[in-house]
């Protein structure tokens, strides 16, 4: 987007627009202006450079008022050249820490959990997606044996979930020989792709009994499901009842809108692939149902090549700077949990 050189004058006008109407949701006037400029500018010329903005685009005035109103072009300069960027006090990094720092059994539920703590902070629906930059594969493999016919099968994952599940037999396997098995499967069906998986199960088909290549055969397949499952971005969304708290969705049709977008149609949340933080304003969004939102997205690493999102999506009139701060608090502190988040070495994990 293209913006036209202004003085600085009016930039500091329309500065006091987008953040009086930030703070209020009402069109903000000369006067209301005049004092916030300390009276150093008058009305009458204030007006003059208000006239001036509307007609650049920078500016809306609604039919009913005779305040102003920021437009996405607005916005968006504001965004890009006047917002004072906010760095996080302490009081507000001290409640972030403690609720990212949760056991981590899996990573879903931690991204969930994040989801939920990243919209009481701000106030708006938010959103979290993890996704790896290549295919995920197993990590670590356990047999649990249940009885002779059964047995669970826990598999950890490359970017750290944990699933498991019973698994039915078809022949009888004795349990002293699940050891051995599961050191098979941590030797040859880790870090590979599922298609890997399979051709390896094939070169082992000689190498075992038939019971235990049959429940090799039923692991391999079930890792392959789950693989094939988690390599697919998950997203989950939080806080959409936050709409119904502002100004911007009275209208009961237009606030059921983006609920029902944020609810159904979330894998269609913008997932810009590039950059640590990216600000969609109103029409820069895609999707028919944002056209009228904004969002704002951050990027955090969950290491071994992978990297998720999480992004709040508002009205056009969001705390842009207020926002982005405590999103990248809460992008630096997903960072940070994951990276600490390392195996034991194999040694310790079998004892």
């Amino acid at each position: 987007m293209l913006f036209l050189d202004l003085t600085d004058r009016k930039k500091q006008i329309l500065k006091v627009v987008v953040e009086d109407y930030i703070r209020t949701a009402e069109p903000v006037g000369s006067k209301a202006i005049a004092a916030e400029m300390g009276g150093s500018v008058s009305s009458a010329t204030i007006r003059n450079e208000l006239s001036d903005l509307v007609e650049l685009g920078y500016l809306e005035q609604p039919h009913t008022s005779a305040g102003r109103v920021p437009s996405p072009k607005g916005y968006r300069l504001y965004v890009n050249e006047l917002m004072e960027r906010q760095r996080l006090s302490i009081a507000v990094t001290e409640r972030i820490n403690p609720s990212l720092h949760m056991k981590m059994e899996e990573l879903d539920r931690v991204i969930s959990q994040a989801g939920r703590a990243v919209s009481a902070f701000v106030n708006y629906p938010a959103y979290v997606a993890a996704a790896g930059k290549h295919s995920i594969t197993a990590r670590r493999f356990d047999l649990l044996p249940v009885d002779e016919r059964s047995c669970i099968v826990v598999m950890m994952m490359g970017d750290n979930r944990v699933k498991s599940q019973l698994l039915r037999l078809q022949l009888r396997v004795d349990p002293e020989q699940i050891p051995n098995l599961v050191s098979l499967l941590n030797t040859h069906f880790t870090g590979v792709s599922t298609d890997e998986m399979n051709q390896r199960l094939m070169t082992l088909a000689d190498q075992v009994t038939p019971q235990l290549f049959l429940l090799l055969s039923q692991t391999v397949a079930y890792a392959g499901d789950v693989l094939e499952e988690a390599g697919q971005r998950e997203v989950f969304t939080s806080g959409a009842k936050e709409l119904l708290k502002l100004p911007e969705f009275r209208d009961a049709d237009k606030a059921h809108e983006l609920m029902s977008f944020l609810t159904d149609s979330k894998e269609n949340l913008p997932m810009p692939d590039e950059g640590p933080m990216k600000i969609l304003i109103g029409p820069e969004n895609v999707s028919e149902a944002l056209k009228d939102a904004s969002v704002v997205v951050a990027s955090y690493d969950i290491g071994d090549d992978m990297r998720g999102l999480i992004g709040v999506v508002g009205p056009t009139r969001m705390d842009y700077a207020t926002v982005a701060a405590r999103l990248t608090g809460f992008a630096e502190g997903l960072t940070r949990l994951f990276g600490k988040q390392e195996l034991p070495p194999k040694e310790e994990q079998e004892q």
